[in-house]
């Protein structure tokens, strides 16, 4: 029985033994994959964020630069060290960019939300056109550039922005900007004569549609940055290239801006406006910076005014000249509201009846003289106006080339003798300040009004898709309108001495290479 019981129990065992080990053979139910799934909601690049019923797309380019006799990103030598021609003047500038770029779309009941993001990563020649050790600010926050040293650089912050029920909040394209912002067909991004916000400015605005391609867009933006150039308070002085320290007060009041536009297969017409404030600071300020000082607050300040401009702009497709091809144009005016990324200009070059000759422009919103100072104590707002325009052709799916220019303009109203005008009071000051009359030749005269006109061509190969190298020259012409001779001290190094008021040209060359992906 005893053997009988062990033969029992060890088969059993037996059993439960085979039983388990088939039991740990079966498959087990494994965790769901969450597999990538295209969204073709948006276009080619997006995909599904796993587990959400939000599309992303990420994307960008890698672009690096090289400008000949000019600044990053092809700014002619139009002023500083590469508007002097001096021994600081770098003339070979290079930048490398990497931008990255996050767009993100969700589909809900009151249509698409949208988030779009762009940082670039970004080194340039240290200095970006003047290695003058004496010109490179010691604090970061006035000159980024001197973060390009070896194994540096510093990342650029673009567009930022919701998009929600038509509305767009945070830092965007102006709602008086064109599609193409400063771009028609250059890739320079220093083509004047109207708005450029390619980069984006903190605002809010409201798109609506009205079929057929028909839109208009209304919004509030902060003028800081792009809206707002200079204003001088002629009192603290003007300097021999006729500028001074800028005397506008804070932000008290957004801009708004507004268009309407037609999209239509034929191509784009837009009218644009904008109004502008231009508040000073103070009557007293400090000489040439514009600083304030102890007596500023008690001095008072001259009455803000209000200006603005428009533009119109028109794009034109499907041209009898090839496939793809297209002309786009804008022109501009505006009083008290020159685009706030226009400069001003000092340059220099030869001259057979001085030391060398001078062509200088100021860009301002307006200048004011106060009362105090023998002026009227008023605002003054100054006009400018412009056009740009590039004709674009692809002569096959490799080559393209872009023909580009521009024409602008800034006035001071008034006679150069009527001290309660523009002109008269920018004129009576830069005098002064210049050594009087006594310092001046027989046919001088003061003028502060220029123009400025610049003129290129792009050619651009694409070898493989999304790679492209491309060759640009670019001449620019500064029209000024003072005349005759006078004893100058510019900036060093130049020395205090004789110098002639002559219109002024300058030449340049960019060469790019860029992969999209």
């Amino acid at each position: 029985m005893k053997v009988a019981k062990k033969l029992i129990l060890g088969s059993a065992a037996g059993l439960l033994a085979i039983g388990g080990a088939q039991a740990a053979d079966l498959p087990v139910k494994a965790k769901a994959v969450e597999y990538v799934r295209i969204c073709s909601l948006y276009g080619a690049g997006f995909f599904y964020i796993p587990g959400t019923d939000t599309c992303i797309k990420l994307g960008g380019y890698l672009r690096a630069d090289v400008t000949f006799n000019g600044g990053a990103h092809g700014a002619p030598a139009w002023n500083g060290d590469l508007g002097q021609r001096n021994r600081y003047a770098d003339y070979y500038v290079a930048r490398s960019r990497l931008a990255l770029t996050v767009d993100t779309r969700t589909a809900t009941e009151y249509g698409v939300v949208r988030t779009f993001g762009q940082g670039d990563f970004q080194f340039t020649t240290l200095g970006g056109g003047t290695f003058n050790p004496n010109s490179l600010a010691t604090n970061l926050g006035n000159n980024a550039q001197l973060l390009d040293s070896a194994g540096g650089g510093y990342v650029a912050v673009e567009y930022l922005f919701i998009q929600f029920a038509g509305f767009t909040f945070g830092k965007s394209s102006s709602a008086y900007s064109t599609p193409w912002n400063g771009f028609p067909g250059n890739i320079n991004s220093s083509l004047l004569g109207g708005n450029n916000t390619d980069t984006g400015v903190n605002n809010i605005q409201y798109t609506a549609q009205f079929g057929n391609g028909v839109s208009g867009t209304i919004g509030l933006e902060d003028p800081t940055v792009w809206d707002r150039t200079a204003l001088y308070n002629l009192s603290t002085g003007l300097n021999a290239v006729g500028t001074t320290g800028n005397a506008y007060a804070g932000v008290h009041s957004p801009d708004v801006v507004a268009n309407i536009r037609i999209d239509q297969a034929w191509g784009l017409f837009q009218l644009s406006a904008a109004a502008h404030e231009v508040s000073g600071s103070y009557n007293a300020l400090t000489a040439t910076t514009a600083a304030p000082n102890a007596l500023s607050e008690i001095s008072g300040h001259p009455e803000t005014k209000w200006g603005g401009s428009v533009m119109a702009a028109l794009n034109i497709k499907n041209i009898p000249t090839g496939a793809g091809d297209d002309i786009k144009v804008d022109a501009s005016y505006a009083k008290g509201d020159t685009s706030g990324t226009s400069p001003s200009f000092a340059m220099f070059g030869g001259s057979n009846r001085a030391y060398q000759s001078v062509g200088f422009g100021a860009t301002t919103d307006g200048v004011f003289l106060p009362i105090a100072n023998g002026g009227t104590g008023d605002i003054k707002l100054t006009e400018a106006y412009g056009i740009r325009g590039a004709f674009n052709h692809n002569w096959d799916p490799y080559w393209s080339s872009s023909l580009f220019g521009s024409y602008s303009a800034v006035r001071y109203n008034g006679s150069s003798t009527d001290i309660t005008t523009a002109k008269g009071q920018y004129c009576a000051q830069y005098i002064a300040n210049t050594g009087g009359l006594a310092a001046k030749s027989a046919d001088f005269s003061c003028n502060p009004n220029f123009n400025v006109s610049q003129l290129g061509v792009v050619t651009r190969w694409t070898p493989v898709k999304n790679l492209t190298f491309s060759a640009e020259v670019q001449w620019f012409h500064l029209d000024q309108k003072f005349t005759g001779t006078s004893v100058l001290g510019p900036s060093a190094p130049k020395p205090a001495t004789v110098y002639e008021y002559k219109d002024q040209d300058t030449l340049l060359l960019q060469l790019r290479a860029q992969r999209n992906f």
